[in-house]
C-alpha cells in the first residue's frame, strides 16, 4: 500500500474521494491524512511524507500548483482531481501527469492509481512535476516549454522548439529532433497534434505533423511537398493543400 494525502478545499470532495478509495482501492492506497488548503497541506506533507497526493487545482487564495512550487522534493506522485477541464490542463498533459475530472470515474481513477504505483516502485524523483513547474515559470515563453515523450523504456522531456516533425507508424510516432536524433514514441500522432496545436505545428498529412518554423519551401512537382531545413521532404494531402498554404503565410 502507498500513503496518500488528499488536498481539496471542499469537504464533500474530500469525503467522496476518501470513500471511493476505501471502497475500491483499500488494498492499494492508504489515506494517511487530508487537507483543505495549500498551507495545511504543506504541514501535513512534512508530517506524513506521502508517496501520492490527490490534488485539487482550484482552491481559494492558493491553487494546487502553488503547493507543488513550495514542496522541496519531487519524490512523490500526484494525481490532479478537478471539476475544471481547462485551467492548467495543457501543462499537466505536457508533463505526462494524470488528472481526473469530477465527478470521478472509477475506471479513470484506477488507471491513474495503477500508473502512479508503477512509477513509485521504479523511481525516487518525479521529473514530471519539475517539468510542470518549469512550464508555469516560463508560461509566456514557448521556446522554453518541454513536452514529455513516452517511449518503451523511458519518458524524455524535449524542448518543443527542437522538434522538426512527427511521423506516424501505426499507433506509434517517430519524433525527429533538430540535432538529428529520432525518438520512437508510444503515443499516437493525433495526440501530439492536439498537444502542439498552439506551437506552430501543421498536420499536413495523415502520417505527418510538421513544425512550421523548420519549413523552407513548398514544392509543387509531382504533388505538393514541404521541404524542411534538414532537406527532408514531407507530402501534403490534397485535402490539406489550401489550409497548409494559408498557415505558412500567416504569422
Amino acid at each position: 500500500m502507498i500513503k496518500a494525502l488528499l488536498v481539496d478545499d471542499e469537504l464533500n470532495g474530500i469525503k467522496n474521494l476518501e470513500n471511493i478509495l476505501k471502497k475500491y482501492f483499500l488494498d492499494k492506497v492508504l489515506v494517511s491524512d487530508v487537507a483543505n488548503s495549500v498551507d495545511e497541506a504543506l504541514l501535513k506533507f512534512e508530517q506524513i511524507h506521502p508517496e501520492l497526493i490527490f490534488l485539487d487545482i482550484e482552491m481559494p487564495e492558493k491553487n494546487g500548483f502553488e503547493l507543488l512550487k513550495q514542496l522541496k522534493n519531487n519524490d512523490f506522485e500526484v494525481i490532479f482531481v478537478t471539476a475544471f477541464s481547462e485551467y492548467g490542463i495543457d501543462a499537466i498533459k505536457f508533463s505526462a501527469l494524470d488528472y481526473i475530472l469530477k465527478p470521478i470515474d472509477i475506471n479513470d481513477l484506477r488507471l491513474a492509481i495503477d500508473k502512479a504505483i508503477s512509477k513509485i516502485k521504479n523511481k525516487k524523483y518525479n521529473q514530471s512535476i519539475e517539468n510542470l513547474l518549469e512550464y508555469f515559470k516560463n508560461e509566456n515563453d514557448k521556446t522554453k516549454h518541454k513536452i514529455a515523450i513516452s517511449s518503451a523504456k523511458e519518458t524524455r522531456f524535449v524542448l518543443v522548439s527542437d522538434i522538426i516533425r512527427c511521423e506516424s507508424k501505426n499507433s506509434y510516432t517517430f519524433i525527429y529532433l533538430k540535432n538529428g536524433e529520432e525518438i520512437l514514441s508510444s503515443t499516437a500522432i493525433h495526440e501530439y497534434e492536439i498537444l502542439l496545436e498552439n506551437y506552430d505545428f501543421l498536420r499536413c498529412h495523415q502520417s505527418h505533423l510538421v513544425n512550421k518554423n523548420f519549413v523552407k519551401s513548398m514544392i509543387k512537382n509531382q504533388g505538393d511537398i514541404l521541404c524542411l531545413e534538414n532537406n527532408f521532404e514531407v507530402p501534403i494531402s490534397r485535402q490539406k493543400k489550401d489550409w497548409v498554404k494559408k498557415k505558412l503565410i500567416s504569422n
